[in-house]
């Protein structure tokens, strides 16, 4: 990652955004998924953020002059779905991530986003190794419920672009986004039921 932000910058320069998008996921109960797919999700969801800000991060703070990071976290890094306790802790992580930096940041040209997707019609699900609790037919219809319920990844890149341009701190995109994070503020037991009814029926719980 350095090599690449050398390269980067010794041709474009200093960024004026970062964006850092890269997920993956596991389908299963905690007590269903192996440490190693623990390890695995967070390198990737967690710790290649912090790769990806330790390579491009000092050259933009040099630079000077408004400069923006985007941290894609997820609405599960706030109302977390069952049958995802990696992924789910990993957005968490990246949601505290994307805070302390804010933080240490403040009174500098450079500020941060932290971009929470709702569902989003892309192949997370279909990629994403499961479980053997999760049989085919739960996960086809996981797949059918992310096509029919979510929206395209266009729309959320849109929304990106129009809170980069807002310098807004949070985003809340897609299908369900802003209303699990409203739901888990005003009560986490009554988001918990909805969350649970909401599995059942898209796919992460067998009805």
């Amino acid at each position: 990652m350095a090599e690449l932000a050398a390269a980067v910058q010794g041709s474009a320069g200093a960024l004026d955004v970062l964006v850092n998008n890269a997920g993956v996921a596991f389908l299963g109960g905690f007590e269903e998924t192996p440490l190693a797919e623990w390890q695995h999700i967070y390198a990737i969801n967690v710790i290649g953020i912090v790769h990806c800000i330790r390579a491009f991060l000092p050259s933009m703070r040099a630079a000077g002059g408004p400069r923006k990071i985007v941290n894609v976290a997820s609405t599960a890094g706030f109302a977390p779905m069952p049958n995802m306790a990696a992924y789910a802790a990993s957005k968490h992580a990246v949601v505290g991530l994307s805070e302390v930096l804010a933080m240490e940041l403040h009174g500098t040209d450079i500020s941060v986003l932290v971009v929470c997707p709702g569902i989003i019609n892309t192949s997370i699900v279909k990629v994403s190794p499961t479980s053997t609790s999760l049989g085919p037919a739960q996960k086809e219809r996981l797949q059918r419920y992310y096509a029919t319920d979510g929206c395209t990844p266009d729309v959320v890149a849109e929304d990106i672009i129009r809170s980069v341009e807002r310098d807004d701190a949070f985003l809340f995109t897609g299908p369900l986004a802003k209303m699990g994070y409203t739901g888990m503020r005003v009560s986490r037991r009554l988001a918990r039921r909805l969350a649970i009814a909401t599995a059942k029926k898209s796919g992460y719980l067998p009805e």
